[in-house]
């Protein structure tokens, strides 16, 4: 194999699994993209602006905010909009690496108007490489790419390589919130985050993970799930 080379924006290269475009975008959607998405994007997380990743501190972005909390694949951010909207006095970052979702976010924040909002297009492993220990207390990873064939399930976003940093970016206390409608991830999770000493499943009863965490909105990918029959389970871990 031969050396591989830095992206053009000077990140190093490293292993991406999934789609980061779809269908062409409409003009509203570009020039949002083009216009709006660099004033939401937190300074310090683009490997262009910040090549030697020191480390952001992100709650001095909203210095009055009660606390800070990530979101990681927000798809077309539903459920990030409407956290925003029912917290104003909490900064919530998201990450989203697939252009089309990061539109739909742009046009949905336009129409919620909520302003503690800041988005990154790209890589939640970016927002690691940078975060200070402890910076989040709230962190969401809301139905990821399940990969179901075998052979792919070193992919799935909940796993050893990540769990680690997860880790260091929790603040003590902080909930590790995961929803999924695939019972096979639900499993790779429990399996993967209860070994983990950092985090405690808080689970006592199957109703635990049954109902959402009580301040979830819902989100389309939930809405589908529920049209097709399936059961969609709510896992929530706390950083010790």
């Amino acid at each position: 194999m031969g050396k591989l080379t830095p992206r053009e924006d000077g990140a190093p290269w490293r292993n991406f699994y999934g789609r980061r475009h779809g269908k062409t975008l409409r003009k509203h959607q570009q020039a949002l993209l083009d216009e709006r998405l660099p004033e939401l994007a937190p300074p310090g997380v683009a490997w262009a602006e910040n090549p030697e990743r020191h480390p952001v501190d992100f709650r001095a972005l909203a210095p009055g905010a009660r606390e800070t909390w990530l979101e990681i694949g927000f798809g077309g951010g539903e459920h990030l909009v409407a956290m925003a909207a029912a917290n104003p006095d909490v900064l919530l970052i998201g990450c989203e690496p697939f252009v089309n979702g990061v539109a739909m976010c742009l046009s949905a924040i336009e129409r919620a108007g909520p302003t503690n909002i800041r988005l990154h297009a790209g890589d939640a492993r970016e927002i690691f490489d940078v975060a200070h220990d402890g910076a989040f207390t709230r962190i969401f990873v809301n139905y990821p790419d399940p990969w179901p064939k075998t052979r792919h399930h070193n992919r799935r976003f909940i796993g050893p390589d990540n769990l680690p940093h997860l880790a260091r970016i929790a603040a003590p206390g902080a909930r590790l919130h995961i929803a999924s409608d695939i019972p096979d991830y639900i499993r790779h999770s429990l399996e993967a985050v209860r070994p983990f000493p950092q985090f405690r499943w808080t689970a006592e009863r199957p109703e635990d993970w049954r109902r959402p965490w009580p301040d979830w909105p819902g989100t389309r990918y939930e809405a589908k799930a529920l049209r097709e029959g399936r059961t969609p389970c709510y896992l929530t871990f706390v950083r010790c």
